[in-house]
């Protein structure tokens, strides 16, 4: 079953009077439990595509159907719906909030689907104990090295059990060593909940990962490699 399917999307922008082109006719389906890299140099239109598919961004025209919904057809408010209920992030900066620890971290997106306070604590101890961190959940980030901080955010993307998991470059803050970790880990919850994961990367190391990588630049697909 397709979770992602985009078809011919075109996404232009305005710069004063001249127009800007980032997606030039892209077209990509995936999978249910697929494990995907996005890889081009920057500029290509990458990061582009993942926030069109993570309902960030609308494409100028064309097609895209996350877990069946059109998004193009969606209100602001059932596109916010689609996000925090199918949707997971991970950010090359983490994007933790420095006041709350680990545990309210990972615990946020489920205060915002009203999940109750007893069915929040047993979700996000489970996540941590899935990423190793349990013993770190009182830590607030600046506690925290960045392969840990990295798996606080992994722990909150996929704490509300996403069809998808979007990763933009999660590796670009990491060493190589903890890169690798952080790549088996994502593995790991790829295969334990058959989890879309979908990476924006120019990292090989996060390619090399992959079982299917879909090649870009200059915002067109220039063929993909399955897996």
């Amino acid at each position: 079953m397709s979770v992602v399917r985009v078809l011919n999307i075109v996404r232009e922008y305005k710069l004063g009077k001249t127009k800007l082109s980032a997606l030039r006719g892209v077209s990509i389906e995936i999978e249910r439990g697929e494990f995907v890299a996005i890889c081009g140099p920057s500029g290509s239109g990458k990061t582009t595509l993942l926030n069109i598919i993570g309902c960030l961004d609308k494409p100028t025209t064309g097609t895209v159907q996350i877990v069946n919904q059109e998004i193009l057809t969606l209100s602001d408010r059932k596109l916010s719906e689609l996000r925090n209920k199918s949707i997971g992030f991970i950010f090359q900066n983490f994007n933790l909030m420095p006041v709350l620890t680990a545990y309210e971290n990972v615990e946020y997106p489920l205060w915002i689907l009203g999940k109750s306070t007893i069915e929040r604590k047993r979700m996000v101890l489970k996540m941590l104990e899935e990423v190793g961190l349990l013993e770190h959940k009182n830590h607030k980030p600046d506690e925290l090295s960045g392969g840990q901080r990295q798996r606080v955010a992994i722990a909150r993307a996929l704490v509300t059990m996403p069809s998808i998991v979007l990763a933009d470059e999660p590796t670009a803050n990491l060493d190589s060593q903890t890169g690798a970790t952080i790549l088996e880990l994502m593995r790991k919850m790829n295969e334990e909940f058959s989890t879309t994961f979908i990476f924006s990367t120019h990292d090989q190391q996060v390619v090399s990962y992959a079982r299917r990588v879909y090649h870009i630049r200059d915002g067109r697909i220039q063929g993909d490699n399955g897996g």
